[in-house]
């Protein structure tokens, strides 16, 4: 099955470490959603969406991007990091697969590394994420992702 990822991943990489693990499980294409380029999302089997969590949400230009390629009725999954939690970080996401008639095969979030705004003076929170069981969890997730697709 051939996978897209898209994503938003910058401050410490925490997300694209954990799409790096993901990818080693099939055919996955990583498309950073920042290089402008022109994207064709058809001939996937499915989408991912990705991004760390900003203030309770996902960055905004990963669901900008959604809206502007997303396919409809094409299956879509979400990935998030997050230092403190995840918020509604998915909901604009959601929102928008919905409006395209896209199924969600599900959603994957951890642990990452943070030290956006005050947490840099007390040296980050969540240190050390992603860790080995994380991107562990991340590859399960994926491989999970790929059995429910096939039922789609």
């Amino acid at each position: 099955m051939k996978t897209a990822i898209c994503y938003y991943s910058r401050h410490h990489g925490n997300t694209l470490k954990v799409l790096e693990a993901m990818a080693r499980e099939g055919q996955v294409d990583l498309i950073d959603v920042t290089t402008r380029q022109t994207v064709r999302l058809e001939g996937y089997d499915c989408v991912g969406f990705a991004s760390g969590i900003y203030f309770g949400k996902f960055h905004d230009s990963v669901p900008a991007f959604a809206r502007q390629y997303l396919p409809q009725r094409k299956p879509v999954f979400f990935v998030c990091t997050y230092g403190g939690g995840k918020g509604a970080g998915t909901e604009a996401l959601r929102e928008i697969a919905k409006e395209k008639g896209c199924p969600v095969l599900g959603e994957f979030g951890c642990k990452g590394y943070d030290t956006f705004g005050p947490f840099k003076l007390v040296g980050g929170i969540a240190k050390g994420h992603p860790d080995e069981e994380d991107l562990k969890n991340a590859r399960k997730f994926y491989r999970e992702i790929l059995e429910r697709n096939a039922q789609v």
